[in-house]
C-alpha cells in the first residue's frame, strides 16, 4: 500500500511542525507536505528548531487564495488543518483566517475528493466549563473540593466559548459536521490544550491544561489512521495530567489515543 499523502496547513507553527517531524519519521506510511504563508518558523517554536521541509513538499499560500488551495490539495489523502489566527488579533483577522479561511479549506478538500480532514479547534471552546464547579476548584487549586469521580467534559458536550477566537473555532467544528454528514467526508476535530515551546507546564497552575508536543502529534497521527468509516468526532488534545478535567475516553476507544506524558512528571 502506498504511503498516505498528508498536507499540514500551519506547518511552520508549533503544533504544525511538531506533527510534521513526527509523521516524517515514517516515510513508508506517510508522504508529508506543508502549507503556510512563509517557510519561516513561528516565534512560538523552540529556538533550536530549523525548518527543513523540502521545497517540493512545501506550498506557500494564503487561506484566502482559493486557486492556490485548490492546487495544493490535489491528490492528498488527508488534510491536517492547523493554520489560523491563534491569538485573536481582532475581528478582521479572525474573519479572514478562522472563518473564511476554514471554509476555503473544507471546500477545497471537498472539491478535490480528500477523504479525511482533521481540523484544529481549541480548549478555549470549553472555557465556560472552567467557570463552574467542580472544574473551577481545579483551576483555583482547591483540590480538596473536587469529588473523587467527577464527570469530565466530553467533546460531545455543549461548547462554552467566552471570546471571539473560541467562537470562530466553534464555526470550524460546525463546518466539520456539515462536510461529514452532508458531503460524505470524514471530519475529525481536535481541541488542543496548552502546547508550549518548552514542552513542560509553564507553571503549576497550568498543569490541568498542558499537552506535550509528542502527545499532540500522536493524537494527530491516530486521527490520520482512524477507521475509514469514522465520520465525525471531537477529541481533546491533552496529556494524562492528574487534574485533567476533559475526557479522553472517546479518543482512546475510537482512534487508540493513549497519552504518554503527564504534567506532574514534567514540572
Amino acid at each position: 500500500m502506498p504511503p498516505k499523502k498528508i498536507l499540514i496547513t500551519g506547518v511552520t507553527g508549533l503544533i504544525g511542525y511538531a506533527a510534521y517531524t513526527w509523521l516524517r519519521r515514517h516515510p513508508e506510511r506517510y508522504e508529508v507536505y506543508g502549507l503556510d504563508l512563509s517557510r519561516q518558523l513561528s516565534d512560538r517554536v523552540p529556538e533550536h528548531w530549523v525548518c527543513d521541509i523540502p521545497a517540493e513538499r512545501f506550498v506557500q499560500c494564503d487561506l484566502l487564495d482559493t486557486v492556490g488551495l485548490g492546487r495544493a490539495v490535489q491528490g492528498m489523502d488527508v488534510m491536517v488543518h492547523l493554520a489560523a489566527d491563534p491569538a485573536g488579533r481582532g475581528w478582521e483577522s479572525l474573519l479572514h483566517n478562522n472563518i473564511i479561511g476554514a471554509y476555503h479549506i473544507f471546500e477545497a478538500c471537498r472539491l478535490a475528493g480528500v477523504k479525511r480532514l482533521i481540523a484544529a479547534s481549541t480548549i478555549q471552546v470549553s472555557t465556560g466549563n472552567m467557570q463552574q464547579e467542580p472544574y473551577l476548584a481545579i483551576i483555583e487549586g482547591r483540590h480538596q473540593d473536587v469529588p473523587e469521580n467527577f464527570t469530565k467534559v466530553k467533546g460531545t458536550d455543549l461548547p462554552r466559548p467566552r471570546n471571539l477566537y473560541a467562537a470562530s473555532k466553534v464555526w470550524s467544528e460546525s463546518l466539520a459536521q456539515v462536510y461529514a454528514y452532508s458531503h460524505g467526508m470524514s471530519c475529525l476535530c481536535i481541541r488542543p490544550g496548552w502546547v508550549v515551546a518548552e514542552d513542560r507546564p509553564p507553571n503549576a497552575g497550568s498543569s490541568h491544561l498542558w499537552c506535550s508536543q509528542a502527545d499532540m502529534a500522536q493524537l494527530i497521527q491516530r486521527c490520520i489512521d482512524a477507521p475509514e468509516d469514522l465520520r465525525f468526532a471531537i477529541y481533546y488534545g491533552m496529556s494524562d495530567n492528574q487534574w485533567r478535567w476533559v475526557d479522553l475516553e472517546e479518543a482512546r476507544q475510537q482512534v487508540g489515543y493513549l497519552p504518554a506524558d503527564r504534567a506532574e512528571d514534567n514540572q
